[in-house]
């Protein structure tokens, strides 16, 4: 079946209202094997929702709209979209007498509120509609079926439109389509989307059911693979064989193969396993790194010290670059990354360190070394390697690629255990 996602509310149009709902909805859309082909925004304006409406059913199955089921004037959704499908409202006995009861319940924690008959306007139901009760609020979701079009009406807020969806509304549309979609991803390392894309593109060409989609990320790459199936079972069934193949392709460059799963993560479960201490020496990420690491719960069992060293002054009495160093070959080079990783792993007395030095940007780049230049070093079992990288963009998306390659290159270490030295 074909779904379509309205979201109404002049707020979202404005910008005031992030529109996470209609991410949200496209997952378990994708989820319960519907396919999605638009998604649309409309304010509250009576003509405009039902020419989008009109619209969304002409050319979709299923049409799920959230916002615009409140008690106000401007909450026009239920109203619009039962005339669209020409079923008259009429007052549902259950939605009025849960509303009055949540209603009193909440004037108890507040003695100076009052219940409005506007409230009242929520248990209007399209004749013949499915109600579906909301235990988070006042507004009830709706399913109205007419000349086999379905439209799912739903509240706005997303505390109250997830646990709606969940109980009620996924439930109800895993009946109408018997496939599901099941999918798992594959992360990759160290190598660029480009490459990632010629590496499968035998695989791509030769697909049917399951597919691969390739998405990029700084410094990451994603492969998500999606089968159409019966069940999970049979999805898992689908996919085992093609994950299996994307392993021996890429190989140690594959972190994850769960969705939840980051770099960062996969970083401190190896320093976990091979029982390692990390201390981390940065410059021109100013402790975006240390930053990465200290979100994973049970980073300080790995990780001991961060060093912020962005001064030359810094890099001397902190981490014991010479002075020579940063006069002769500078800061942003390899030698002096180089002393910075040895340097972190002495002074933090740490089993591994890795540095970071680079240019930024936008100002201070020369033809010898230009903005985007980054240098990082590893030290560990007694061995420091380093590696050079260019990185283009802004500032922001410098540093940003900066910090994910460093912490490829941080796992690609450990696995490699530094077998050469610079």
């Amino acid at each position: 079946m074909i779904a379509e996602i309205v979201t109404v509310g002049t707020e979202i149009l404005l910008g005031n209202i992030v529109n996470t709902n209609s991410a949200y909805l496209a997952v378990e859309c994708a989820n319960l094997g519907l396919t999605v082909y638009y998604q649309s925004v409309v304010g509250d304006n009576e003509e405009r929702m039902k020419a989008v409406i009109r619209t969304a059913l002409d050319r979709s199955d299923v049409v799920i709209l959230t916002g615009g089921l409140g008690p106000t004037e401007d909450d026009l959704t239920k109203e619009v979209t039962a005339e669209v499908m020409g079923m008259p409202l009429v007052e549902d006995a259950h939605s009025k007498e849960r509303i009055e009861r949540y209603m009193k319940e909440y004037k108890k924690n507040n003695s100076q509120r009052r219940i409005t008959s506007n409230n009242y306007k929520q248990a209007l139901i399209p004749e013949g509609a499915l109600v579906l009760d909301n235990h988070n609020g006042t507004a009830p979701g709706l399913i109205l079926e007419k000349d086999g079009k379905i439209a799912i009406l739903l509240p706005g807020p997303p505390v109250e439109l997830k646990p709606m969806f969940t109980e009620e509304v996924y439930p109800y549309l895993r009946k109408k389509q018997p496939e599901i979609i099941y999918s798992q991803v594959v992360k990759i390392c160290g190598i660029g989307e480009s490459q990632v894309a010629e590496d499968i593109q035998d695989m791509i060409q030769a697909q049917t059911n399951p597919t691969i989609a390739p998405y990029a990320k700084i410094g990451e790459v994603h492969l998500r693979i999606t089968a159409k199936a019966s069940d999970e079972k049979e999805g898992k069934k689908l996919i085992k064989p093609v994950v299996r193949e994307l392993k021996r392709r890429f190989g140690r460059n594959i972190f994850a193969t769960e969705a939840e799963k980051t770099l960062e993560e996969a970083v401190v479960d190896m320093l976990r396993d091979q029982q390692l201490t990390l201390a981390l020496a940065e410059s021109c990420t100013g402790g975006e790194i240390a930053a990465r690491i200290v979100n994973v719960p049970g980073a300080s069992q790995v990780f001991t010290h961060g060093f912020v060293t962005y001064s030359n002054r810094a890099k001397r009495k902190c981490l014991g670059v010479k002075k020579a160093t940063l006069k002769l070959e500078g800061a942003v080079s390899a030698k002096c990354a180089k002393e910075m990783a040895k340097g972190g792993c002495n002074a933090a007395e740490a089993d591994i360190c890795l540095s970071i030095t680079g240019l930024a940007g936008p100002d201070g780049g020369t033809k010898e070394t230009p903005v985007g230049t980054v240098f990082m070093g590893c030290c560990y079992n007694g061995k420091v390697v380093t590696r050079e990288f260019h990185f283009t963009g802004n500032r922001t998306k410098i540093r940003q690629q900066a910090t994910a390659h460093a912490l490829a290159f941080l796992r690609e270490c450990m696995m490699e255990g530094i077998s050469k030295s610079e």
